[in-house]
């Protein structure tokens, strides 16, 4: 296939590198054009993604080249503007993946809901989501993820097209179980890095994890999305990894906050996105509209607004009052 990837992060270099290893064309495409003649001169993304070189088959553009697919990894913020800028060069109805994880802010409209608002006559939508860091896809580690679609017969054709040895791709029709899934994981994770950082032991962690679940079921359902999504990639295996893995940047923005750093000083030391961060405030506005019962996230959300200390925030979920599971 001749694949577009728009946003030349950790994520977006990495699938473009992975799809380039598999014998698919593949051009890349950063809106920071000094990001990109660097790119093009070096074939290496030091900054996002410093120890690959760029495949042969891997063409870095300033401008959109025709493609079969193209996938847009750009942070959910730049969502929108990167699809506008799709159909502005005429390619509003080329099939579309949203590599991103989270919430519109201000919409709070998921990935695919801002693809079908700016691309209303594409009936090729989808989203990539499940337990995936780029560092380990770039370097060519087994890795399992959920391509989803209401158009399921599309989406499963071209998660047959894309799988391979190192990227086994699983087809689902429940868009909105995968979006939330992948959406609300962060939030969990910014939660446990803070519970390991204040060493509160595994048992805080796996108890934040379950009960983080269980929040993200609530939202899930109340949003139209299934249970059994949830216990899938895109569910508990995204929440499992991001909650857990070294590598995740939510997980260490929180084991930053339990340093006592403040969130800007957290988000500079990390250097990349930590979607987490920008999902609260929406999560938590859509628990508040749908009546759903979301305590963790609502907690982080006062601490990211100054309202409580890192330190309460174990005391605060323990002393809510008792109920049944």
């Amino acid at each position: 296939m001749n694949i577009g990837v728009l946003g030349a992060g950790a994520w977006g270099t990495a699938l473009a590198i992975h799809f380039a290893l598999h014998s698919h064309k593949v051009w890349l495409w950063t809106h920071n054009a000094r990001h990109g003649q660097q790119l093009q001169q070096e074939r290496i993304n030091r900054r996002y993604l410093p120890d690959f070189v760029l495949p042969e088959n891997l063409s870095v553009v300033d401008k959109f080249a025709p493609a079969d697919l193209i996938i847009i990894a750009t942070p959910v913020a730049a969502l929108r503007e990167s699809a506008q800028k799709l159909v502005a060069a005429g390619l509003g109805e080329v099939p579309v993946i949203a590599a991103c994880k989270g919430f519109e802010q201000q919409t709070g409209l998921l990935p695919q809901q801002v693809l079908a608002e700016v691309m209303p006559a594409n009936r090729c939508i989808g989203v990539l989501s499940g337990p995936s860091f780029a560092q380990e896809l770039a370097q060519q580690l087994p890795c399992a993820v959920t391509l989803a679609s209401e158009n399921f017969d599309w989406i499963q054709t071209l998660a047959a097209t894309l799988n391979n040895t190192v990227l086994r791709l699983y087809a689902n029709a429940d868009v909105i179980g995968a979006a939330v899934g992948g959406a609300v994981k962060n939030v969990m994770a910014i939660a446990t890095g803070i519970a390991d950082g204040l060493h509160y032991g595994i048992n805080a962690r796996v108890a934040l994890m379950t009960r983080g679940m269980a929040e993200i079921s609530r939202l899930n359902q109340a949003l139209g999305g299934q249970a059994t999504t949830l216990m899938g990639l895109s569910g508990m295996g995204d929440l499992i990894l991001t909650c857990t893995g070294s590598l995740s940047r939510n997980r260490r923005v929180g084991l930053l906050l339990a340093e006592g750093k403040s969130l800007p000083e957290a988000l500079t030391e990390l250097g990349h996105v930590a979607e987490g961060v920008y999902t609260i405030e929406e999560v938590c506005r859509q628990a508040v509209s749908l009546g759903v019962d979301m305590p963790i996230a609502t907690i982080l959300q006062q601490l990211f607004e100054g309202r409580t200390e890192v330190q309460a925030l174990a005391e605060i979920l323990m002393e809510r009052a008792p109920r049944a599971e």
